[in-house]
């Protein structure tokens, strides 16, 4: 039965795309629309053969390659001008990397390499292709919370999370606060509502189990 649906999955995904081209093709060739449902049909018996057959770093890979040709499809087809596939395609790559890596994934290497990484990548783009701008300290923000919430889980110090996780979100907003609107100081706000992370933290948790 489960060969019976593989090959249902296989046979009705290429199929369909077929039908779908042609259908382009004779109604709006001017626009080609089928890229997207194809797209998605793939995923499917890709997905569904992976899986019965437990190779997921197959999956990850597969699934990675399919996502960036058709992200790159849409670029060159679409939008020529401005090479914006290159934002997605590294982080991408980082399912197959940690798919391949198995346990070494949860290592605190993989983390912060992984994380400077990306980080160094989207400099180079911030310099290259957008400079007017420095959006770096957004994606920077994201995956530094990779090697912060992987150290404090694994050494079960929730606290201390809270405090570096705070300091973490305060540089942040001061940072995103001068560089966007340097004449108008409103990163007090959120900064004054995380601090009631730690401070809740400390109360009725960490100052709880000390008097115990």
């Amino acid at each position: 039965m489960k060969k019976f649906e593989l090959g249902f999955a296989f046979a009705g995904s290429i199929m369909t795309i077929i039908f779908l081209t042609l259908t382009n093709y004779l109604t709006s060739p001017q626009y080609l629309w089928f890229i997207y449902p194809a797209f998605v049909l793939l995923l499917w018996p890709i997905g569904l053969y992976c899986t019965r057959k437990g190779k997921h770093k197959l999956l990850s890979f597969l699934h990675s390659a399919l996502i960036i040709t058709f992200l790159i499809s849409e670029n060159v087809l679409f939008s020529p001008e401005y090479p914006w596939v290159l934002y997605a395609i590294y982080p991408i790559l980082w399912w197959p990397i940690l798919a391949s890596l198995g346990s070494r994934a949860k290592l605190m290497t993989t983390a912060w390499v992984g994380s400077i990484s990306i980080i160094l990548y989207y400099l180079v783009l911030n310099i290259f292709l957008a400079p007017g701008y420095p959006w770096v300290i957004y994606p920077a923000f994201v995956v530094l919370w990779w090697p912060l919430s992987l150290y404090h889980a694994q050494k079960k110090t929730y606290f201390k999370y809270s405090l570096h996780a705070t300091f973490l979100i305060t540089v942040f907003f001061i940072l995103v606060n001068f560089v966007s609107s340097p004449h108008t100081i409103w990163a007090v706000y959120p900064i004054f509502c995380v601090l009631w992370w730690p401070l809740s933290m400390y109360y009725f948790v960490h100052k709880r189990r000390m008097l115990n």
